[in-house]
């Protein structure tokens, strides 16, 4: 409701807006009429408070008082909630094993604050509000719950008064930035508009309400989650709680797991309860900052870490001991936060989950400094219920339960024949068979095997965690499997099996270290890889120069197609002439142009002999050996054979440099894996920084065209972006010559002014079109030339055929 009523000397005047305006609800009544006339479904004073205490916590809702139950029609009342539906009393539930983890208050049930049971609807055409402040609350509150940003818009106010008579909430993606605003800036911004049309609009009424007139609840694009939903523009006022207080009541139960806006009773229950799951999980934990109230000298905020956070400071007596300290600390940052609340709750206001080293064994967690007090057989029934047993005799029962052949461990029916050609460093097999003990511990889709030699000693291994099978399963058309670790003779011989995710990010599907080269070894290896795989089997596989993996692929793969891998090659030639390297400042650079940029063949042959002629290399022989067999590597050949451009990827990660330096014979195993793990932590967190930004962010189109609008909503912003590049290139393209044969159209398509043209292919019938350049059938993106041919034809939607779902946000439905 209004804050004061209008004058008497203006009540006439108002009388004559009511008249003028009778197709529209815009009068205007004094504040003794708003309670009278009127006994419709109007919301309390009290509706949406925005206090901690009274937030509405339904999706569906906001909060009306008991004096309006009675007005609430059949339809409203299937929705209403009662605030005691939600109310989560954990007496009844064990957030952990242990009997001395405390109650948590997840919410703020205190009796004495809620003098009235609290009812929840949610906006809908035709509920009424006392103001329009009241209203805004409404709307903002839904979009908290729903997850999205809204933004006040269009706004009509009388002119007698000057109070609101009618306005419109948008979500803030609502319409599209004009080109204009960018114009004078140096670098433009992110579009964030997708044309939205999600809405509530809202009009005074006769009785002085203000009535929603339409609403509109469909978006065009992702929402996000309700604990998040605080970071969006129009919702930083809200406090963290009100913002995340719909993803707590919507959890069906509560698991152990720290969650943003959990509450506690005090900062020790809170660090028994995140102590409690660090046992569950593998760390120990330790208090770090508390600020404490100068007015009552309560603990305000608390920090609480897992140990291996920071780095231990130089210390000048570290100098003069012979044996110092070891260093434990990673720079970790798995941390829990928790600040109280003007209720007196202690809330969770940040948690980081992920850490970047290896967590112990459930078996052994009792033996963190944390987790001292609990004992050995707690903290066996916490976790696998296997009592803590030395590595020996745990690995013999570990075989004893997977024995199914090509699952378990080790597999007696694929031995080699014959000794392994490589020895192992005295402990290292035992080292193994413990590390991958602890891993399939922690999660039993842990896969790993191991091959036997004729004197019944494990000679290869091979591993995969459950997100390399996950990722298989949705990019494993292309696996690239890089043996070019086996040519360091100081190295270990390892072999990871590597792909390409829907961001043209590096992923891996599994690894192996070969302690025995023979095909023997790699038919097994290959073997075990479809196994751990569930049986699917990839489309291409990219190799290096090795004929016995060639051939070991061929006998296991035979329905592969089989692709010697450019930047292997390039590799090659690197440690080859590794005195140009020395010698010359620009041959990597030259090198690496000939290999990757010339995707036509006579480009590459031009680029190929300019690089010999330019350092002196025509009468190199291994050289000229491998040039005879270009058309098995070189990117200008095979373009019909699909390879999702892994060369590409390959050569901007560069791996094989950081990897190299654990993989060393003189080196422990473990640091090996543990840095392995941390390269893959490192992948995988990209890519979720990767799903984030594609879900908040739009990327920014070059003009306004119906074929890019189309194209970006389902690829991701890095495919996206590649094919906005053809796109923009095609503008330059001319249409040269055309000819029918029979149903078909072919075009001859170059860029202007120049002389070479490609031939691109059009059916009519059903839209097809291929172009002789292949890049849609190398990499699953369509080509600038067979872009300019359906501009060309008035194609103005992007064919299905031609989205691949690989490279789509939807890659991993």
């Amino acid at each position: 409701m209004e804050g004061t009523g209008p004058d008497k000397k203006n009540q006439s005047q108002e009388n004559n807006v009511e008249i003028e305006c009778q197709t529209s609800p815009e009068v205007e009544n004094n504040v003794e009429q708003e309670g009278q006339s009127h006994k419709g479904s109007s919301l309390a004073d009290s509706i949406m408070a925005v206090d901690m205490e009274h937030e509405c916590p339904s999706p569906n809702a906001c909060s009306i008082g008991d004096s309006q139950m009675d007005v609430i029609d059949e339809s409203q009342k299937s929705e209403i909630r009662s605030d005691n539906k939600f109310q989560i009393d954990l007496d009844s539930r064990q957030l952990s094993q242990s009997p001395t983890i405390p109650i948590i208050n997840i919410l703020n049930t205190n009796a004495a604050e809620k003098d009235r049971e609290e009812i929840y609807v949610e906006p809908k055409i035709g509920i009424e509000f006392d103001s329009e402040d009241q209203a805004y609350k409404c709307y903002s509150r839904y979009a908290v719950l729903q997850g999205f940003s809204i933004r006040k818009d269009f706004l009509n106010k009388s002119r007698v008064s000057g109070a609101v008579v009618s306005r419109r909430y948008t979500c803030s993606r609502q319409g599209y930035r004009s080109n204009k605003q960018n114009g004078g800036m140096r670098k433009s911004q992110q579009e964030t508009r997708t044309g939205c049309l999600a809405h509530m609009t809202i009009a005074r009424q006769p009785n002085g309400k203000y009535s929603v007139l339409h609403l509109e609840t469909e978006h065009n694009h992702e929402l996000v989650t309700p604990s998040t939903a605080h970071m969006l523009p129009s919702h930083k006022r809200l406090s963290f709680a009100q913002a995340v207080e719909a993803t707590i009541m919507n959890d069906s139960g509560l698991d152990g797991v720290p969650k943003l806006g959990m509450g506690f009773d005090t900062e020790d229950h809170a660090y028994e309860f995140y102590n409690a799951y660090a046992g569950r999980v593998g760390f120990n934990v330790r208090k770090d900052y508390v600020n404490k109230s100068k007015v009552d000298g309560g603990v305000a905020s608390r920090r609480f870490l897992c140990s291996r956070e920071g780095f231990r400071q130089k210390d000048k007596r570290d100098t003069n001991i012979k044996r110092p300290r070891k260093e434990t600390r990673t720079g970790c940052s798995a941390q829990l936060v928790i600040s109280r609340q003007p209720d007196g709750i202690y809330r969770v206001t940040h948690f980081e989950e992920k850490h970047n080293h290896e967590l112990v064994a459930t078996c052994i967690v009792h033996t963190l400094r944390s987790q001292e007090r609990l004992g050995t057989t707690q903290a066996v029934e916490d976790g696998s219920n296997v009592l803590h047993k030395s590595a020996s005799e745990s690995f013999h029962n570990t075989v004893g339960v997977f024995n199914d052949p090509g699952y378990g461990p080790i597999n007696y029916e694929h031995k080699l024949p014959f000794k392994r050609t490589r020895d192992m460093k005295d402990g290292e097999v035992e080292k193994m068979k413990q590390h991958f003990q602890i891993k399939r511990s922690k999660n039993p889709s842990f896969f790993y095997a191991f091959q036997l030699d004729a004197d019944v000693e494990i000679t290869n291994i091979f591993w995969a965690d459950a997100k390399m099978i996950v990722d298989y399963n949705y990019f494993g058309d292309v696996v690239c499997f890089n043996s070019s670790y086996r040519y360091y003779k100081d190295s270990r011989p390892f072999t990871p099996f590597l792909g390409i995710n829907n961001h043209k990010q590096m992923v891996i599907f599994g690894a192996a270290l070969l302690y025995d080269e023979t095909i023997e070894s790699f038919k097994w290896l290959f073997r075990i890889f479809i196994e751990a795989m569930s049986g699917r089997k990839p489309k291409t596989i990219l190799t290096g120069q090795d004929a016995v993996i060639a051939e070991a692929i061929n006998s296991i793969l035979p329905e592969a197609t089989l692709r010697i891998c450019a930047w292997h090659v390039y590799q090659d030639v690197l440690k080859q002439l590794n005195h140009l390297l020395v010698g010359s400042s620009s041959f990597v650079n030259d090198l690496s142009s000939c290999f990757f940029d010339h995707e036509e063949e006579e480009d590459f042959v031009n680029a190929w002999n300019a690089l010999l002629d330019m350092y002196d290399l025509r009468e190199n022989e291994w050289l000229h050996q491998i040039f005879e067999s270009r058309d098995r590597w070189a990117i200008a050949y095979g373009r019909h054979i699909f390879c999702a451009d892994v060369t590409s990827v390959l050569l901007l990660e560069n791996h094989t440099g950081n990897l190299k330096k654990c993989l060393k014979n003189d080196y422990d195993v473990l640091p090996f894996f543990k840095y392995l793990s941390k390269v893959m932590n490192d992948w995988n967190y990209k890519e979720i920084e990767a799903n984030y930004g594609m879900r908040q962010h739009v990327p920014e189109l070059m003009g306004d065209v119906i074929l890019l609008k189309h194209a970006r909503d389902p690829y991701t912003p890095k495919i996206f972006e590649l094919f906005q590049q053809e796109y923009e290139t095609c503008l330059n393209l001319v249409v040269k010559d055309s000819r029918e044969i029979g149903s078909l159209y072919e075009y001859k398509v170059s860029l202007y002014e120049q002389v070479r043209e490609y031939r691109v292919t059009f059916d009519p019938s059903d839209e097809t079109v291929t172009c002789s350049c292949m890049k849609f059938e190398y990499m699953g993106v369509l080509c600038s030339h067979a872009l300019k041919v359906l501009d060309y034809r008035n194609v103005r939607i992007l064919p299905a055929r031609y989205i691949l779902k690989r490279w789509t946000k939807d890659a991993r439905v």
